[in-house]
């Protein structure tokens, strides 16, 4: 208070005194004093900037209303600095260093002197991101295998002499012109989606002439090996993976990975990845962002045939987390074969050891009995889910939960809805009730633009480095590198947010420096960090697997806390 005082009288003195001619230079020892007059200026302006009650309290003595402290501060920087240094035009540099606060930076403010927002995300991931105290040293996943094929999704329909025209989805694909209306209806919305092709013939007819598509790839597929690849690019991991494993897949996986003998077949199942660009147009249909449309005949992984097998390697293997994936193939069975096949899966899964975590990858489906059987009958019995945005809301409508009624997102998913039904499924199918006999406990969350890692309290640690690995391999992948470009990125999450749809609600906002944001409902614990997303991305599928491993490696389950 005494040097508001100070500075307004003597202020007062110069400006009443003030002559044409400039005043000398100020000499040594004022100079040792405008630093300590300068040191408590910063001090002061720290201290009413924040939102402590002392420091509103001491500007509403000075000022008289709290609505002004930023302006009185910037005043009061703005008088002591011409009281000793009235008519200069260049600032001395200490003056600069100190004025040079980032409290200031508003958010239209360019930075074009300082790094970017996507730099400063991306320093911060790299000083953030630590593994945990405990790590996995085995881990066994199963059981979805099989060998991608990726070609242009435009460019094969156009080769296979088919006219764009009006999207449609279909829950099974019987021919060509299924699988046209699919895409179309897909790509419109840019959104990733799986399909099984009935006729076995038409298929393969399809499989030739995307394997002799200029410039069709051949890549490890199937949610479970691509988790096991990630898996395995981390020396000190051993990674089990169980699933129909052919000649082509076992050459294409990494040495570290262990394929048990009971896996192995003769053939290869083969999926067609069919890609889009953002913005690439076939006909009248423009997609909005980068993705890719999914389909095969894949009778091995549509009956999880390798379940059985995977449970019972686990009592060898002896893994301290298990990863499962592939229900989603079942799916395109039929309601019959599904309806049996998921209660002897159900029945394997509980006999994997209670102690052991198990995390299941889920993917896209459209039935909605079989997306509610799931969640009625095996999300209680795991430990932890991973899923996008598609998912997350389809499991939303096939339980009748939060936003139900909503058709699809539109745009950037709303971080409070995502939010309600993150804590919805918590609550109808986990763990938040301590008496509670599921084991849900833990769900990784992730769209284009954000992750959200949701975790019950007392059962996981390290989430903060867990969302942002998620975020960070995401980020690289999709540019087909091995670390973030900022050159290649772009940050499109939202800088503020409500942490739920409904009131009461709480807002949110993001702190490129410390790029997770936190919140709490209850006794449930949200992490959200951005995405830095590729703008021209190489290859989108795998990414959601991919995420999800990352996220698995850099989190730790707390030992006090058995499933």
């Amino acid at each position: 208070m005494q040097l508001f005082n100070d500075l307004h009288s003597r202020s007062s003195v110069r400006l009443s005194s003030i002559s044409s001619s400039p005043p000398p230079p100020p000499s040594t020892g004022s100079l040792h004093q405008t630093n300590a007059v300068c040191v408590k200026c910063r001090r002061t302006l720290l201290f009413l900037l924040t939102d402590k009650p002392e420091a509103r309290s001491h500007f509403v003595g000075v000022c008289g209303s709290i609505m002004w402290r930023k302006a009185s501060a910037a005043a009061l920087l703005a008088l002591a600095v011409g009281y000793f240094y009235p008519g200069s035009s260049e600032l001395p540099e200490q003056i600069l260093q100190y004025i040079n606060l980032p409290v200031f930076w508003s958010s239209s403010h360019t930075l074009s002197s300082q790094k970017s927002t996507e730099q400063v995300i991306s320093a911060a991931w790299e000083t953030l991101i630590t593994l945990p105290t405990r790590q996995w040293s085995k881990v066994a996943v199963g059981v979805n295998a099989c060998v991608d094929v990726v070609v242009s999704g435009v460019g094969l329909l156009q080769a296979l002499a088919v006219d764009p025209g009006t999207g449609l989805d279909h829950e099974v694909l019987h021919s060509k012109e299924d699988l046209k209306e699919a895409f179309i209806h897909y790509m419109g919305r840019g959104a990733a989606a799986e399909r099984f092709f009935s006729d076995k013939e038409v298929f393969q007819w399809i499989a030739r002439a995307a394997a002799e598509y200029p410039g069709a790839k051949l890549y490890v597929g199937g949610n479970a090996a691509l988790i096991g690849q990630k898996l395995a690019t981390y020396p000190d991991l051993t990674v089990l993976l169980c699933g129909p494993v052919g000649p082509k897949l076992h050459e294409m996986l990494d040495e570290q990975i262990v394929v048990p003998p009971d896996s192995l077949q003769e053939m290869d199942e083969y999926h067609l990845i069919l890609e889009y660009k953002a913005g690439e147009q076939w006909g009248s249909t423009r997609a909005p962002q980068a993705n890719r449309f999914i389909f095969s005949h894949d009778v091995s992984n549509g009956e999880m045939s390798s379940l059985e097998t995977f449970v019972a390697s686990l009592e060898e293997f002896e893994p301290e987390l298990v990863v499962l994936s592939g229900l989603h193939m079942m799916e395109g069975q039929g309601r019959e074969l599904w309806e049996e096949r998921l209660k002897e899966a159900v029945s394997a899964i509980s006999d994997i050891r209670k102690d052991i975590p198990i995390h299941l990858e889920l993917a896209s489906m459209t039935d909605k009995d079989y997306m509610n059987s799931i969640m009625q009958e095996v999300m209680p019995i795991v430990s932890s889910i991973g899923l996008n945005e598609q998912e997350l809301l389809f499991l939303s409508q096939a339980g009748e939960g939060p936003h139900a009624d909503m058709e699809a997102w539109k745009g950037i998913p709303d971080v409070g809805q995502v939010s309600d039904i993150l804590l919805w499924i918590l609550e109808q199918h986990g763990r938040t009730d301590p008496s509670s006999e599921a084991d849900l406990t833990r769900i990784h969350f992730h769209t284009l633009a954000y992750h959200i890692l949701v975790t019950v309290e007392g059962y996981w640690a390290n989430e903060a480095a867990a969302v942002m690995a998620g975020a960070r391999v995401a980020s690289s992948q999709a540019c087909g590198l091995q670390s973030v470009d900022i050159s290649k990125v772009e940050l499109k999450a939202p800088l503020e947010f409500h942490s739920s749809h409904f009131e009461p609600r709480e807002k949110l906002s993001l702190n490129p420096a410390e790029p997770v944001v936190l919140w709490r409902r209850g006794n449930v614990t949200f992490h959200l960090t951005p995405v830095l997303v590729c703008k021209q991305p190489l290859r989108t599928v795998g990414l959601g697997d991919a995420i999800s491993a990352e996220g698995l490696v850099y989190s730790e389950l707390k030992t006090q806390q058995p499933f």
